[in-house]
């Protein structure tokens, strides 16, 4: 069979549905039995526009595309998936950059947009629960007049039941937290159809010490254990007042120095972003922005006109006291979008540095105190590499990305990327982090992951994944 690498990762290319004993016409039938022949595809096209999400990783096709429209649905396809041994893999929004939706066996791609539902918002609880059609604006936008508002905020506009699956984060979460600490509840099918609810069937306490934590053991697991149906999510109110701020320094140094210090002070801070001068310098060409092209930190603070006022004075003496300049402020709802706008334009605005090529964007996370040093090594490293690499990133959660722009037809360039891209996990590794802060493993850390957490650990996530899913039909050839 034949072989390729895509970032000194081994692919395979598995075009051989024939082969498949599971994909036959009456196994077809049965899938449309359930939603109906115009929810049923096995049309090239629509197979390839779901076999990748915005990673590198190849394409690689499912067999078939179904679009249940209910949990009942869902759960009888899973069942006749099961019941003829044919993969499935769960598909949102197709934003993962890992290659979480990658057919890398083939299968049936089960694509859960068209169940958009929201329902059960009790605001008085600050709960609502959500089908996985419904992205995180549209539930803004619901939620809009009530006070309340769900802060995850991965930059894409991705499907919040994906979010639960891969662990997103954000710019909000070093105030509000990850998915894992919004996540209340969970229904799932299972891969043999069964239907769970992992905190059990409509609760939604604010805490519980009821036996394992499955809602914990569900959110992270990129559709390797069932396919995410409905999540119940934890809302917070809507800040009173809220401003940003974006402050340049003289240094990487200084910008992270601030960055430590504003939370060890135990200021609130609701977002504390870091751009380098280079990202900086592509964000103002594709922008339009004026700003200076040295380390920066956008900030944003949430709370009462009084206690903003006490978070920003606090900052600002930090940001001062480290060199950095004046902050430059959006009060406005418009200026603030536009601000934001800027910063989650940023994946963009570095593949306009080198318009035609691709983009590859790292993902690790370290201890706050480790930052500074990781950083500095890892801009010396881009600089001695040759690479195009400017770097953004969630430093209050000691979180960032390197976007990395490349040419991927240039072999020794894509080389230089691989290793590169080695050496930056296993820095972050040598100092007590992680090899993903948000994106998750999918098809290319699953080495990372192995040396991240010990035999021991990983044993036990391989025999969780055989109990619950003993055909290892769910996403195959992922996380593990």
């Amino acid at each position: 069979m034949a072989a390729r690498r895509t970032l000194g990762f081994a692919v395979r290319n598995y075009s051989q549905a024939s082969a498949k004993g599971w994909l036959t016409e009456d196994f077809l039938d049965s899938l449309r039995a359930v939603v109906g022949n115009g929810n049923v595809s096995t049309a090239t096209p629509v197979c390839e526009q779901h076999g990748h999400d915005e990673s590198m990783h190849r394409c690689r096709p499912p067999d078939a595309v179904v679009w249940p429209q209910n949990v009942e649905q869902v759960s009888l396809l899973a069942k006749a998936c099961y019941s003829r041994g044919a993969p499935i893999i769960p598909f949102g929004t197709g934003t993962g950059l890992e290659g979480g939706v990658s057919a890398v066996q083939g299968g049936v791609c089960f694509n859960l947009t068209q169940m958009d539902q929201i329902s059960e918002l009790n605001t008085e609880d600050f709960t609502v629960a959500v089908e996985p059609g419904v992205t995180r604006k549209a539930l803004n936008s619901y939620l809009r007049g009530s006070g309340l508002w769900f802060p995850v905020d991965p930059g894409a506009d991705a499907s919040l039941c994906g979010m639960a699956a891969t662990s997103a984060s954000g710019t909000n979460a070093v105030r509000y937290g990850t998915m894992r600490q919004n996540v209340l509840n969970l229904q799932v099918v299972l891969p043999d159809g069964r239907v769970l609810h992992t905190a059990g069937q409509s609760r939604r306490p604010r805490k519980s010490a009821a036996g394992y934590h499955l809602t914990g053991l569900f959110v992270g697991s990129e559709g390797t254990l069932g396919l995410i149906t409905q999540a119940t999510l934890r809302l917070h109110g809507t800040p009173e007042a809220t401003v940003a701020a974006v402050c340049a320094f003289p240094s990487v140094q200084a910008a992270v120095d601030s960055t430590v210090q504003v939370l060890q002070a135990g200021i609130p801070i609701a977002r504390i972003e870091f751009l380098d001068d280079v990202m900086m310098g592509a964000c103002n060409r594709h922008s339009g922005l004026s700003y200076a092209e040295l380390p920066t930190l956008f900030l944003e603070f949430h709370g009462t006109e009084n206690s903003v006022e006490e978070q920003v004075q606090a900052t600002g003496e930090i940001v001062q006291s480290n060199g950095g300049s004046d902050f430059v402020w959006a009060r406005e709802q418009e200026a603030r979008s536009q601000l934001w706008a800027a910063r989650h334009n940023a994946w963009y605005a570095a593949l306009a540095l080198r318009p035609g090529r691709k983009g590859y964007s790292t993902d690790v996370c370290v201890p706050i105190s480790r930052l500074p040093a990781i950083l500095l090594e890892t801009k010396k490293d881009l600089l001695e590499s040759k690479l195009t690499g400017p770097i953004v990133g969630h430093v209050g959660d000691g979180n960032f990305h390197c976007l990395l722009i490349f040419d991927p037809e240039d072999a020794e360039e894509s080389r230089r990327v691989a290793e590169f891209s080695k050496r930056l996990v296993r820095r972050a590794l040598a100092m007590d982090g992680t090899c993903t802060g948000e994106h998750g493993i999918g098809l290319g850390k699953r080495q990372f992951l192995r040396e991240e957490v010990g035999e021991v650990a990983l044993s036990t996530m391989q025999q969780i994944k055989a109990v619950l899913d003993p055909k290892n039909l769910m996403n195959p050839g992922k996380v593990l």
